[in-house]
């Protein structure tokens, strides 16, 4: 299967210019290039997709190469932004592109073969080319007219009305996509990069820079476009938030557990597009799958193959079987004690929660505990805390209590967390010092 036929079972492609499959079907390594913007410690789902762009382009026996903008990044690029962007310094930029190349290389495979990955950073090639420098060598080869001629340009433009919510464009961005397109013909030169490819949102500044590699060779060269689809939900609206912000490759800032139950809980109707687009599974294997879900949706099996194929690529194998064994805690009763601090947070973060002092153990008993220490947070009175527990209603620790348990034979997790249910739903009590 050639890449376009395997993007376009998958759902993945979106455009390309003409030509582009049979240069990628002409029998010798291709190098392509995805741009990925440093402005964040870390890649996000939203990447993840242009990613898995790479992955299949390498798999079809060709050379991914992953631009990291380190100049660009400190620029913005305007493509589906209504306002501007807050600028970097150098240093942030770097280290955050340190973190990217980290994470890159959990999906492509760097060596030296002639389809072995590659990062370039295009600092490395602006840091030093001057502004008069690069308006006669590059600015002179492109119009204004043409660049404003872009979807991405115009609509900032145009749309700086008061409904619009957008805010004008700076020459700054405006230059953007002059920067990109050089970026293109800079590899085009260098490395023999032939082919850009990114989501649909970027055909534009794609597109300038195969133009200016046919214009800055007289009319000799010939580059080449392809587009992914953006990733949507049902609905239309952008994939890759949660209820708590953006899905982060980075287990510091989304944790495996969050990130595991992220797509445990995508939708049924979201799932069979997002297995195609972020798993390797061929398309038997994902049509069995559907087939097995289809015979009982409630045991979500297209949700859970999803998320044990991205959760292991992203996080591995361990941090997968700890995610699943935290899921099993909230909603399978496994062992409490097993789970570490942050997964235990983690898990219990959408529960009510309360701090209590530590004093109040030796005080108290459970009822007490559970109402006059808690400051009201769990049973606004005694009696409600009486009469729940009496009724069999309440649990420490997946433990039933009784009226007469002290608050200290209680058994603390971590020597200070205390897991609770009121009825079918979890709180949580932390002990402070």
């Amino acid at each position: 299967m050639s890449l376009i036929d395997e993007l376009r079972w998958r759902g993945m492609f979106h455009d390309m210019m003409p030509g582009t499959d049979e240069h990628l079907n002409a029998g010798a390594p291709v190098s392509g290039y995805i741009g990925f913007d440093p402005t964040a410690a870390s890649l996000h789902i939203g990447n993840l997709a242009t990613i898995m762009l790479l992955v299949h382009l390498q798999r079809a026996g060709h050379r991914p190469v992953a631009l990291v903008g380190g100049a660009t990044g400190m620029i913005g690029d305007p493509s589906g932004k209504s306002a501007e962007r807050n600028l970097l310094d150098e240093n942030t930029l770097r280290a955050n592109q340190a973190g990217i190349r980290a994470q890159l290389e959990k999906f492509l495979t760097f060596d030296d073969s002639p389809t072995g990955a590659l990062v370039v950073n295009n600092y490395d090639w602006f840091k030093d080319f001057g502004f008069l420098q690069f308006l006669r060598e590059v600015g002179k080869h492109l119009t204004v007219n043409y660049m404003m001629a872009k979807d991405s340009v115009k609509r900032r433009i145009s749309g700086g009305g008061e409904d619009s919510g957008a805010e004008g464009l700076s020459y700054t961005e405006f230059s953007y996509q002059l920067l990109q397109g050089y970026d293109f013909q800079h590899l085009y030169k260098t490395l023999g990069v032939t082919l850009q490819m990114g989501a649909s949102d970027q055909w534009g500044n794609i597109t300038t820079g195969t133009e200016l590699i046919r214009r800055m060779s007289g009319g000799e060269g010939k580059a080449y476009a392809l587009t992914g689809q953006l990733i949507t939900k049902a609905d239309g609206t952008k994939y890759g938030k949660s209820e708590t912000g953006t899905v982060w490759l980075d287990p510091l800032m989304t944790s495996p557990y969050q990130f595991y139950q992220f797509f445990l809980g995508a939708a049924d109707a979201d799932v069979p597009r997002l297995i195609r687009v972020f798993t390797l599974l061929s398309q038997s294997e994902i049509e069995a799958l559907e087939a097995e879900h289809a015979q009982a949706p409630h045991l979500r099996t297209l949700q859970k193959a999803l998320a044990q194929d991205v959760t292991i690529r992203v996080h591995g194998q361990a941090a997968y079987e700890a995610a699943v064994a935290a899921s099993q805690v909230l909603f399978g009763g496994g062992d409490l004690a097993s789970l570490d601090e942050a997964t235990l947070l983690d898990v219990f973060a959408g529960t009510p929660q309360v701090e209590v002092p530590r004093t109040a153990l030796a005080e108290q008993n459970v009822i007490g505990l559970l109402s006059e220490a808690s400051g009201g947070a769990i049973f606004p009175s005694k009696g409600e805390a009486r009469k729940m527990i009496q009724g069999g209603g309440v649990k420490l620790n997946r433990e039933k209590t009784a009226v007469e348990q002290q608050a200290a034979e209680v058994p603390l997790l971590l020597n200070k967390y205390i897991v609770g249910q009121k009825g079918k739903k979890y709180f949580l009590v932390k002990i402070t010092d």
